[in-house]
């Protein structure tokens, strides 16, 4: 009798078996879960509001940035907004650089607040010029700004960093993101001031004009292979400012996502597979037969 409840038990057991350890995620090392308990956890007097994340993150050749709220199912994307969108507005090149990941962060808040119907009542700044500038609530009964905190992930917040270009363009926008001056381009922290006039050179791709006329001067090889995408477009170093400029107007103007036409594979046309193939239930067996063969052969020939 004990026997046939073991067995009822196991096969139960069996049927009711957990879900897949999440500890290989845990393991991976691509959250920090410190930051993330912190800009996760909701106020519990505002009856189940969401907290919005204000995420940029860097590839090789994209800055992706999107607000992003938690439910117990995960995470959800409420807009999003990349740089590969800016040569829609005009930008060129250098769609990785402080001045794209500025215009980045701008497009995302003017899509977001558009999106929210608040673009009208919270422009922000229009015309940066490299001072602190947080947005403030209207008076009048009006609705609150739409505030979200920033999600960095892993990446280094050191002064200067892109990440902050996305921050500062988003909070021109006219989002809502508490911060301070302290890690913006120009910050002097002995002096703990912070001084717009390079903070406003980043912004408009100062900083890179005067690298291209630099090389330009120096080693006019290098300034066709590092600067060829503008070259090609006949954009010289005195031109970036009006092109950023321009761009920042452009995107107030229609900061709506365009969906793109995707190519898609001709007939029996092999598709590039990114993720490495598993191994199917012969192979497998294959491996291991092989392996075997391989420890007989070391060690009991050696023994022979």
């Amino acid at each position: 009798m004990a026997a046939c409840i073991a067995v009822g038990s196991l096969g139960q057991l069996e049927s009711f078996s957990p879900p897949e350890s999440r500890l290989p995620l845990l393991l991976s090392g691509k959250t920090d879960y410190y930051a993330r308990k912190r800009l996760v956890v909701q106020a519990k007097n505002k009856y189940n509001s969401p907290k919005y994340r204000l995420v940029v993150r860097f590839t090789n050749t994209d800055v992706v940035t999107q607000i992003v709220y938690a439910k117990l199912k995960g995470d959800f994307v409420l807009t999003a907004a990349y740089s590969h969108e800016l040569p829609r507005y005009g930008i060129k090149g250098g769609l990785t650089n402080w001045a794209a990941a500025y215009a980045t962060g701008l497009l995302l808040a003017r899509r977001t607040l558009t999106k929210l119907g608040l673009a009208d009542k919270y422009e922000g700044v229009i015309e940066p010029d490299g001072t602190l500038s947080l947005v403030e609530a209207l008076d009048g009964g009006a609705p609150r700004p739409f505030k979200a905190y920033l999600d960095v992930g892993l990446k280094r917040t050191s002064t200067g960093s892109r990440v902050f270009a996305a921050l500062k363009g988003a909070s021109d926008g006219g989002i809502f993101i508490p911060h301070s001056e302290n890690r913006f381009p120009g910050y002097d922290s002995e002096a703990k001031k912070l001084d717009p006039e390079i903070l406003r050179k980043y912004i408009y791709g100062g900083h890179v004009a005067s690298y291209m006329e630099y090389l330009e001067e120096d080693d006019e090889e290098k300034y066709k292979r590092q600067f060829s995408k503008f070259l090609a477009e006949g954009l010289a170093s005195d031109d970036l400012e009006g092109m950023y400029k321009n761009a920042h107007a452009a995107i107030r103007k229609d900061p709506s996502f365009k969906a793109t036409e995707k190519k898609k594979p001709a007939a029996g046309e092999k598709i590039k597979a990114y993720k490495e193939k598993g191994f199917n239930l012969k192979q497998r067996k294959n491996r291991v037969a092989q392996k075997k063969a391989h420890w007989e052969k070391k060690n009991l020939g050696a023994a022979d």
